[in-house]
């Protein structure tokens, strides 16, 4: 059997951010299967604040080292909403890393990078076609050119990164 396979991968990675959110001390649970916005509900003991996490989830492998995103991701954004990109190194041995990050930072790198994407000529000199299918890079020079701003390191500072979630799990009154 291939531990690489999409549905395996995919649970490995809402696990491993389901592990990282416990460990925390957040209450977090997955979301029912059907959900199409979110992977996992995060709240405060109280139940009195509420974020929700999609999570992204790859191996290291291909050129681009990056997640498979859809066009919908470009309008995903609420405070409330981070994703969870999980990269999980080059084999099951690896130490995974989570990049926890806002939805509105993820909507922006992947409507931008497509707009990018879309403005460069393919291989053999010609209009690249719109598609539903997006990319969220680790680094996008190599697809959009050396002059786009997300360059390798981009996503650093929202590596493991659990802090920036903790006005969403604490009482309001605390938040402020």
């Amino acid at each position: 059997m291939d531990v690489r396979a999409s549905s395996l991968t995919g649970a490995a990675g809402e696990h491993l951010v389901m592990s990282r959110l416990l460990s925390r001390g957040y209450i977090a649970a997955l979301a029912p299967q059907g959900v199409l916005n979110f992977d996992i509900v995060v709240t405060s003991p109280e139940g009195a604040r509420l974020c929700a996490f999609q999570v992204k989830t790859s191996w290291e492998k291909g050129s681009d080292r990056g997640w498979h995103m859809q066009e919908k991701h470009e309008a995903l954004v609420a405070d409330s909403i981070f994703y969870a990109l999980v990269d999980l190194g080059k084999n099951a041995d690896a130490t995974p890393t989570v990049y926890v990050v806002p939805s509105e930072k993820v909507a922006d790198a992947v409507r931008t990078s497509h707009v990018a994407w879309r403005q460069k000529l393919g291989k053999k000199g010609q209009s690249r076609n719109d598609t539903k299918f997006r990319r969220l890079n680790l680094d996008y020079t190599k697809i959009c050119g050396s002059d786009f701003p997300l360059k390798a390191g981009w996503l650093d500072p929202y590596r493991e990164n659990w802090a920036q979630i903790a006005s969403f799990s604490r009482p309001a009154h605390e938040a402020e």
